[in-house]
């Protein structure tokens, strides 16, 4: 029963437990109170909702959502001791229902010893609706507080009602300034020994892109190498040949990378060709597969360009079978002039929103019967009961167009769905359904 008489100190200690020297780098300096954290001042600063949450004293279930190395761990963890509570940590990777229950059990333990218990799944979004479903109950009845941890967007990945029971905190990448921060403790805790230049600073905050654990990890394999090589000083020279630089942050599969493809089809629609260049790139850079790139560039001709250029989806399927026949990276430039042909281009959506409000009449219309007149008459029965009778041959009208006639089933109206631009070839389109629709009601024809 000693645990009813634990002092603060070893209720941190029991969240946060100590480490040796010899742990990783990212473990040493992780924070051991609310003040030692660096970023998510939105969430943290004085008066905002996190510290506030904190001051009360008071647990709540909480997800706590942002990408790699935020902070997101570290927050639960504080928490623990914030509230006062007993800490148990799951990784959705590794665990199950079975880990749950044991979890559970020991939390009943807690409670029978008067203690709350904090339930702590990191990665949240990795466990499947019976897993998550499994949480509710206790969650509910008050025997766990929960917290999650996760970098997809709990919209989609966390069950509604476990969402419905949690507040959802969104954190932040570090700012290069937090970073630099983050870099300088590091160096007057832990790596007192090791000069690092300006530039090199930069650099090693460039590849940390946002991400304090990749900052640390960064640091500590410099230390290793500046180590192993005998020198105490190191420039970015030496990071470039001395460390194994890789990707920026990206997550192919997940909310970061459907945001970056986004803000690539909003800029070519938005006719900026510097911001289209820059977001291929960012997904280029990051690991992302041309061919999808591909995919997604061919849409964007179609969805935004249609038939104010038509060239554009002869540009964008000529570069898709450019990067076919090249591969990487030869063929990414070819994608590239396609991003700046399509940015450059005249804008129509008239086609796209033509066709969805086409698509979305029929769906809820009825059945309409094809008119007689535009019907296929093949047999002698079929042209006896007047398929294809009085159908006018374009190309014997004048102007190779039969005024007046009509296409759409007897009882339905004109809709007027493709509705073209004032740009580009559609301009051109434009007055030309204009005169045409002159010459039917010279004809009589009724709207």
């Amino acid at each position: 029963m000693a645990d009813l008489f634990e002092t603060d100190d070893e209720k941190a200690r029991a969240a946060n437990p100590p480490v040796t020297e010899a742990a990783p780098l990212a473990a040493r300096m992780r924070p051991q109170s609310l003040d030692e954290v660096i970023g998510q001042t939105h969430l943290l600063g004085e008066g905002k909702p996190l510290r506030l949450a904190f001051q009360s004293g008071k647990p709540h279930s909480m997800i706590f959502w942002g990408p790699p190395g935020v902070g997101k761990t570290t927050l639960a963890r504080l928490s623990a001791t914030a509230f006062e509570c007993e800490f148990i940590a799951l990784s959705a990777v590794f665990s199950g229902v079975k880990d749950i229950r044991a979890a559970v059990d020991q939390a009943r333990e807690n409670q029978a010893r008067g203690k709350q218990t904090i339930l702590f799944v990191d990665e949240i979004h990795r466990f499947n609706k019976s897993q998550q479903d499994a949480l509710l109950p206790y969650a509910e009845s008050g025997l766990v507080t929960f917290i999650g941890a996760t970098t997809e967007n709990p919209s989609f990945e966390v069950n509604s009602a476990l969402l419905s029971r949690a507040q959802v905190y969104v954190l932040k990448p570090l700012t290069a300034e937090e970073l630099k921060q983050l870099l300088r403790r590091t160096q007057e805790r832990a790596l007192g020994h090791l000069a690092i230049d300006d530039l090199a600073v930069d650099t090693i905050v460039g590849y940390a892109d946002g991400d304090a654990r990749r900052l640390l990890n960064l640091l500590e394999q410099c230390n290793t190498a500046a180590v192993s090589a005998g020198v105490e000083r190191i420039d970015a020279d030496f990071i470039q040949n001395a460390l194994t630089l890789n990707s920026r942050r990206f997550d192919k599969g997940g909310d970061n990378f459907y945001d970056q493809i986004s803000a690539l089809h909003k800029s070519v629609r938005g006719s900026n060709p510097d911001a289209a260049l820059y977001w291929l790139c960012r997904m280029l850079d990051g690991g992302a597969d041309p061919r999808y790139l591909a995919r997604r560039i061919i849409r964007m001709a179609w969805e935004d360009i249609g038939l104010a250029d038509p060239r554009a989806a002869q540009v964008v399927n000529a570069a898709a079978e450019t990067y076919e026949r090249l591969g990487s990276p030869e063929g990414e430039l070819a994608l590239a002039q396609a991003v700046i042909y399509l940015a450059v281009a005249a804008k129509s959506n008239a086609g796209y929103m033509a066709y969805n409000e086409a698509m979305a009449f029929v769906k809820q219309d009825k059945s309409r019967e094809v008119p007689v007149h535009l019907r296929n008459a093949p047999t002698k029965l079929m042209k006896e009961l007047g398929y294809g009778h009085a159908y006018r041959y374009a190309h014997d009208e004048p102007h190779a167009y039969a005024a007046g006639e009509t296409y759409l089933p007897e009882d339905m109206a004109e809709p007027g769905w493709y509705r073209p631009v004032p740009r580009g070839l559609e301009l051109k389109i434009g007055e030309k359904l204009a005169q045409l629709k002159k010459w039917d009601e010279e004809a009589g024809k009724n709207g």
